[in-house]
């Protein structure tokens, strides 16, 4: 176990990476590497994103759903992705009399930001870490959430009551679920004794058991499969996604804190949606599927990770499809009488589990 934490820990950052292909050290060159790393990462999750909002959910619900999706614009539809930028982007944007204008305005760039800021501390494959500080889990959680007050500033400042009780749902959602997700997270912290991101893959990494020749790694997926189930509800609810979607639900407030946005508004809060949710998978890939691990040489971790993740959006999209949604009242019920006991039920167990064998 030391030997793979000092493995972790000795990886160079890509920061350094890039500050040392430009010749660049010290202050500046911290600051300039930085800068292009986060403009890396920041570009390859908009790209992943550009494809599965308006392209792959078309799909994938649509194989779920017995239809046919977009198949006409370019090779299998891909083009559809261009053409749906276009005509968002050029929609005019109206702004409704009465908002609030700096809340208004400021909520769709606070949700989309809250969650590629949250991708700084998650490592994606060998060397592609922008940063490792040794509370990354915790600056995960913490700017996620950040997208919540995104949300209910979109609510409260449209000056529309469809709005105000989207905006109003999303914080009572928010409060009931993020607390059970952030409890589960808790028991791998106890299982590996750090919250440095890096040295949670690095214990993962260990191998569990072996069966006919087959090694099984300690993914906590494997180790505590509860609390991967729990956490898995969780960021459901987290990402807005059925059962539940309350927060917009459009068949009872038309959409939520975002029925009076437009344009490009409209946009970033349906960017901002997509990338949280490959954030959430990223964090499951984090803590419970070992990361960018996987069979064949290390540099394939960034192929490993981008499969995880896309996992976990499938897994989503499937919810969307087959899984209804419940009623506020039920997703309050469920949040506060059935995950947040169940969550501290998981971390009372680990805690007895480990101080047994520790």
């Amino acid at each position: 176990m030391g030997t793979l934490l000092l493995q972790a820990q000795s990886q160079t950052p890509l920061v350094d990476t890039i500050a040392g292909l430009l010749g660049l050290d010290g202050l500046l060159g911290a600051v300039v590497g930085g800068l292009l790393g986060a403009f890396l990462i920041a570009n390859v999750m908009l790209i992943t994103t550009a494809v599965a909002g308006p392209w792959a959910k078309r799909k994938i619900t649509a194989s779920f759903t017995d239809r046919i999706a977009v198949n006409r614009i370019g090779p299998f539809g891909l083009l559809v992705i261009v053409a749906d930028a276009v005509r968002l982007m050029s929609k005019e944007l109206i702004v409704p009399d009465g908002v609030d204008r700096p809340a208004w305005d400021l909520a769709p760039i606070v949700v989309p930001f809250s969650a590629l800021m949250g991708f700084a501390v998650i490592p994606m494959g060998s060397g592609i870490h922008l940063a490792d500080p040794e509370s990354g889990l915790v600056y995960a959680f913490a700017v996620s959430s950040i997208a919540s007050l995104g949300l209910i500033m979109a609510g409260y400042s449209s000056n529309n009551k469809y709005s105000l009780l989207g905006g109003r749902r999303t914080i009572k959602q928010n409060i009931a679920y993020e607390i059970p997700l952030i409890v589960t997270a808790a028991s791998v912290v106890l299982f590996t004794g750090t919250l440095r991101m890096s040295e949670i893959v690095a214990v993962q990494a260990e191998p569990l058991f072996t069966v006919a020749g087959v090694t099984i790694p300690q993914w906590f997926a494997f180790v505590n499969p509860f609390a991967f189930v729990l956490f898995l509800a969780a960021n459901l609810a987290e990402v807005g996604r059925n059962p539940f979607d309350t927060p917009e639900a459009p068949t009872e407030i038309v959409g939520g804190y975002q029925t009076e946005y437009s344009s490009i508004y409209f946009v970033l809060f349906y960017l901002g949606e997509f990338i949280h949710i490959f954030l959430g998978g990223a964090l499951i890939a984090t803590l419970f599927l070992g990361g960018p691990a996987g069979p064949g040489p290390e540099a394939l971790g960034f192929l490993w990770f981008t499969i995880k993740i896309w996992a976990v959006f499938l897994f989503t999209q499937w919810a969307r499809s087959a899984v209804p949604r419940v009623r506020i009242d039920q997703l309050i019920e469920i949040g506060w009488k059935g995950m947040l006991v169940l969550s501290f039920a998981n971390l009372v167990l680990t805690a007895i589990i480990v101080g047994v064998i520790a």
